[in-house]
């Protein structure tokens, strides 16, 4: 190392990197099983405020929705204000953030079509008691509050500098990206898009490289794995069943950027610039070293605590007032369209021939929940739980996870994001991932079983 750093530096560095693992990677065994602590505290949080998270939520996409359509309305100066990063978005944004309003209203008040306020599909994002977005307030505060922890104090440099002859060749992802996708896999993979589309704004990630993490390491957390294998009564298969996932998931992860859509994201920063974060390690220095001066550096410049909180702050609204109305606009219409249409049933008939031909069980009833997850995670295990083939409600389980991307939770998430994403650049990534699980997870189902 070339530079004396000051023991205060070195404090910001070890102690406070460290408690940010703690807090949003390392899995501790509950009464609900495994949660990393930072889902602990939101879990906490929400059970505190339960009796009145829907009516403070419902007052957050008013404001969201009213300050939307005002600034288009009020001319833009030179300085990006807080108001701006708030309230100032696209025409399509700010009629989700009406239509979050309107469902959140028919919801609440319960009136309009039962498609609408039915508990199954509203319900599962507005309910007070375990509802996804009323759920979502707890997580953002404290993930917007401490996500600091992970990016500001010099873990992330550390780890790049390692990692980096790891990550770019396998995964064409930076190796700062490590912990990323540790925090998606380990920990939760709502919190991991979170930390990918910070990293992708400050210009740590290029357009395809945030793609690429968001989409491919936002894996479900253990926690939810356990609720899906509840559903499909199979949890005494649960090594079976995370050890396929695993594998599924490094396989996807190779094959994803290097194919349509995520190859054809361009390779540029979040403000358009096309420079590229060095990451070769200098003469005179090895990784370790290499890393560690870049880590100080880092938490040297963000010495300044009182700032780095309010910044954590600024975190929480924005996820608040651009992302949950997001969750609930798009989440809501995807759950309507599952619950009381034929819509994904129909879109599910081409994978029945596909599934007969890797020898799948009641593959006709299978075929059924192959593109219905793409509105929700839960929902092919809970048509598949009736299944009387242990197989095929395995079958079904693991793809439903390997699938990654559903849109009341993390794909409503990336769309409320920067993220250089679309909805159908979801879904082509959705479908390329089922058609490339299929043939893996039928053959450990067949060898499992």
């Amino acid at each position: 190392m070339t530079k004396t750093f000051h023991p205060y530096t070195w404090f910001l560095f070890i102690i406070l990197s460290l408690l940010g693992i703690f807090l949003f990677i390392v899995p501790i065994n509950t009464g609900d099983g495994l949660k990393v602590p930072i889902a602990m505290l939101a879990n906490t949080l929400s059970a505190n405020i339960v009796t009145f998270i829907h009516w403070f939520s419902y007052v957050v996409f008013i404001i969201a929705a009213i300050g939307s359509i005002v600034m288009h309305f009020v001319p833009q100066s030179g300085k990006v204000t807080l108001m701006d990063s708030l309230f100032r978005t696209h025409l399509f944004w700010t009629l989700m953030r009406i239509l979050a309003v309107v469902f959140a209203t028919m919801y609440l008040f319960q009136i309009g079509p039962e498609p609408f306020i039915s508990e199954n599909t509203s319900g599962l994002l507005l309910n007070p008691d375990g509802g996804l977005v009323t759920m979502m307030f707890s997580l953002f505060f404290f993930a917007g509050l401490l996500l600091p922890l992970l990016t500001d104090f010099g873990l992330l440099e550390f780890f790049g500098s390692m990692m980096v002859k790891i990550m770019r060749p396998i995964f064409k992802i930076p190796g700062r990206a490590a912990i990323d996708c540790l925090a998606s896999w380990v920990g939760d993979g709502t919190i991991g898009v979170l930390l990918t589309s910070k990293q992708y704004e400050q210009g740590n990630y290029t357009a395809r490289e945030a793609a690429t993490i968001a989409t491919t390491f936002s894996v479900v957390s253990i926690t939810f794995c356990f609720v899906i294998l509840e559903t499909v009564d199979l949890s005494n298969y649960f090594l079976h069943f995370y050890g396929t996932v695993i594998l599924v998931g490094l396989i996807l992860a190779i094959i994803m950027p290097r194919i349509y859509p995520l190859r054809n994201k361009p390779n540029t920063n979040f403000d358009g610039s096309t420079s590229v974060r060095k990451e070769e390690v200098p003469e005179g220095f090895n990784p370790i070293t290499f890393g560690l001066e870049n880590a100080l550096t880092k938490a040297y410049s963000n010495r300044n605590l009182l700032q780095v909180i309010g910044s954590g702050f600024k975190n929480v609204l924005e996820m608040w007032f651009a992302i949950t109305p997001v969750i609930m606009a798009f989440g809501t219409i995807a759950l309507v369209l599952a619950e009381y249409t034929s819509f994904f049933k129909i879109l599910g008939m081409p994978f029945e021939p596909i599934l007969a031909l890797f020898q799948i069980p009641f593959a006709d009833e299978a075929a059924q929940t192959m593109i219905v997850g793409f509105a929700d995670m839960l929902l092919p295990s809970i048509l598949g739980a009736g299944i009387e083939s242990e197989l095929t409600r395995f079958f079904i389980a693991t793809v439903s996870v390997t699938q990654l991307i559903y849109m009341s939770e993390v794909g409503g998430l990336i769309l409320g994001t920067k993220l250089p994403l679309k909805l159908w650049d979801l879904f082509i990534i959705f479908l390329i991932r089922t058609i490339i699980s299929i043939p893996i997870v039928a053959f450990m189902a067949h060898l499992i079983f």
